[in-house]
């Protein structure tokens, strides 16, 4: 096994509490660039993953929490998905890229998943206390809750976190399924023989899309929840 020193590492100067948590070694950045055994990698992404984690758990630097919670907008996400894309969803890096990814997604398209959230949500239920979200969050509200969900991982209860995260995406999914429901039931334009026109090649290809993005997170919620059981049996790694 490599050092931890491999993955995520700190500045170097100074005190023993890193300034960068989130810094990616020079040398692993050439590594990845010029390919390296997949095995290596592997063992990369978990011991990045687990230094990352144990470092925040650790400290009480709002900043070191911040660097750590941005650290995708920083770094970009190339060498990261090169670590812990791959990982399997039962492990601690493939529960923290699904994370980190969620966390991309929502502040990036705040307003969309915001309107999904009330067509998934219409009114409060004990998936709005999981997540801490209410039946109209704006734009705003999304993207806290994506900050929320992602910090209280690295300096709460992990298991939690996680849990949050899957209750968000099953109401995100009903939110897809009930926007295709709400397509389908609109009255389609009508020909010159009075039938109604189907939606078309093109309405057929977006239903097949959106459903195929709420299946797929549909199973990230499970990988969520499966993740949470497997952090508080110790078997999360």
């Amino acid at each position: 096994m490599r050092p931890s020193r491999t993955g995520f590492v700190a500045s170097g100067r100074g005190s023993a509490r890193p300034s960068r948590p989130g810094q990616l070694d020079p040398a692993l950045s050439d590594q990845l660039s010029g390919g390296i055994d997949p095995q290596e990698i592997n063992e990369m992404s978990h011991i990045s993953a687990a230094s990352l984690l144990d470092r925040v758990h650790h400290t009480q630097d709002p900043k070191i929490v911040e660097r750590v919670l941005t650290l995708v907008d920083r770094e970009g996400v190339d060498i990261i998905a090169e670590l812990w894309s791959d990982a399997d969803p039962d492990s601690l890096p493939g529960i923290l890229w699904r994370l980190y990814m969620l966390r991309s997604w929502m502040r990036r398209d705040a307003e969309g998943i915001s309107h999904l959230w009330r067509l998934g949500e219409p009114t409060d239920t004990a998936a709005s206390a999981i997540a801490g979200v209410d039946p109209a969050p704006s734009a705003e509200d999304i993207a806290r809750t994506a900050d929320s969900i992602l910090s209280g991982a690295f300096t709460g209860d992990f298991a939690v976190a996680l849990e949050r995260a899957s209750a968000f995406c099953d109401v995100i999914a009903r939110g897809m399924k009930a926007s295709v429901r709400r397509a389908e039931g609109r009255q389609a334009p009508v020909g010159q023989t009075g039938q109604a026109k189907p939606g078309g090649e093109d309405g057929g290809r977006r239903k097949t899309q959106v459903l195929g993005s709420a299946a797929s997170l549909n199973q990230t919620a499970r990988d969520f929840l499966r993740g949470a059981s497997l952090w508080r049996r110790s078997r999360l790694d």
